[in-house]
């Protein structure tokens, strides 16, 4: 069938897929859809009447993104965009290509679209490994329509491509495949014949290890079911009957998604935080577990730890820091994975402490006076007088020495620059161990506000300057 244009459309993978040498190929090669009707997941992006869809089914291929995890379908859907649009298909792998290899496509894609009108979709997968000299060097090129580009990538484009090249190109993003999507894709590769022919049965254990373990992502699942069914020997009946068994051998372990730079990494941190915080010791547990599972590095757990202690936990329970300090200094000394016992025991303990952000507040207030207001000199009388000069100048002149009042306290005394006296960064809550620092503090502060109207002659209410 040919598009108004007049050509036809470009094969998606060449035409191994019917010929015998297609047998050669894994899997997940083999099945790959050849077009939007053979594509499963991503309604949101995909589906019927949505803007993708109706722009790929029209031949009209504007540049985008697909930013996804892994096997949720980005490099079939730029092939199928590509085909549809009848656009010569150019892939390449930011891992391997260079700026070279980005000039030579471009410069043949110019040659093509000049000789014959031909447009190229130029597909970039894994697009954020390139850095922004190359990415520079495409920019051009999609404004001036030389090419049509099309990139992939597993981590938060706002972070990894130039904006430049995202504000010419829509972002769309891709989820993991649902667990019946997952099931659909298996089951489609045991009939049809250009994956597995019917020469093998999954068990429905089996088929439910296979989605359970893919995570969504449908390369996983057909690469267990291909390996799987060739360790399978025929029955009498010429089918290979795949067990469970057969499935955890061929899996041995469920490899997670995890880059300890990327945007999983982040994820999953932020998830482990935010358990702790809410009180959960269960999900702590579990995200703590998949980042050691997942090759994480324990110190940088560890670290964080403290930080929620100072931070979340704070002075409703002044032992969770102790906790988490111990904890970081036990992994450093024994590493894993024994050193999963003190991370744990740290995460329970500051899971189910009290919590306090007291600290975190009153550093904003903080932050505001001093981006805010004078920088105002040390008041003289809190300066040491370490020479005779500092002594004439009044260097620590007034200075009262608490610990020669009754109770090692002196109402009276001012610590802050006069522009900032009275000011209360610090506020207490009423939880754990801060309710008694509250207390305290609160008959402290009466002091102090009792002894400056006393010094003022203002009374209690009344506004500065009107005594």
């Amino acid at each position: 069938m040919r598009r108004a244009g007049g050509r036809a459309p470009v094969p998606l993978f060449g035409d191994a897929d019917a010929s015998t040498e297609g047998r050669g190929r894994p899997l997940a090669a083999r099945m790959r859809p050849r077009d939007l009707a053979e594509f499963v997941g991503q309604a949101h992006v995909v589906g019927e009447g949505r803007v993708l869809r109706r722009a790929i089914e029209a031949g009209q291929l504007p540049s985008f993104i697909l930013w996804g995890p892994p096997g949720t379908g980005k490099t079939t859907l730029a092939a199928i965009a590509a085909r549809h649009a009848g656009a010569r298909f150019v892939p390449i792998s930011a891992v391997s290509a260079g700026v070279a290899d980005l000039r030579r496509v471009i410069e043949d894609a110019r040659k093509l679209r000049a000789a014959t009108g031909e447009r190229t979709v130029l597909f970039i997968d894994e697009i954020h490994r390139f850095n922004k000299a190359q990415q520079d060097v495409v920019l051009p090129h999609v404004e001036e329509g030389d090419i049509v580009l099309i990139g992939a990538t597993t981590e938060n484009p706002s972070f990894e491509v130039i904006s430049a090249l995202l504000s010419r190109s829509r972002v769309y993003t891709l989820k993991p495949l649902a667990d019946e999507e997952v099931r659909a894709i298996v089951r489609r590769a045991i009939a049809d014949e250009r994956g597995l022919g019917g020469a093998t049965a999954a068990a429905p254990e089996a088929e439910d290890l296979l989605v359970n373990v893919a995570n969504g992502d449908a390369r996983v699942a057909l690469n267990a079911l291909e390996l799987a069914s060739d360790a399978t020997p025929p029955g009498a009946d010429g089918i290979r009957a795949v067990t469970v068994e057969a499935v955890r051998d061929a899996l041995q372990r469920r490899t997670l998604l995890y880059d300890r730079a990327g945007d999983q990494h982040y994820d999953t941190i932020s998830a482990f935080i935010k358990s702790i915080r809410g009180s959960d010791p269960d999900a702590g547990l579990y995200w703590l577990v998949r980042m050691i599972d997942a090759g994480e590095d324990p110190m940088f757990i560890a670290r964080r730890l403290v930080i929620l202690a100072a931070e979340d936990v704070g002075l409703a329970d002044p032992q969770g820091l102790v906790v988490a300090s111990a904890a970081q200094q036990a992994v450093h000394l024994i590493g894993l994975p024994e050193g999963y016992y003190p991370l744990a025991e740290a995460t329970v303990y500051l899971a189910l402490a009290p919590k306090s952000d007291s600290l975190k507040t009153a550093a904003g207030r903080l932050t505001d006076d001093i981006e805010n207001t004078r920088a105002d000199p040390v008041p003289l009388h809190l300066r040491n007088a370490v020479t005779g000069l500092m002594r004439q100048l009044g260097y620590g002149k007034g200075y009262r020495y608490a610990h020669d009042k009754p109770e090692h306290f002196d109402p009276e005394e001012v610590f802050l620059p006069g522009s900032l006296e009275g000011r209360e960064y610090y506020v207490p809550t009423e939880i754990g161990a801060e309710a008694e620092l509250k207390r305290r503090l609160d008959a402290l502060r009466r002091s102090v506000r009792a002894a400056g109207r006393a010094r003022t002659g203002r009374t209690e209410g009344s506004p500065p300057g009107s005594g």
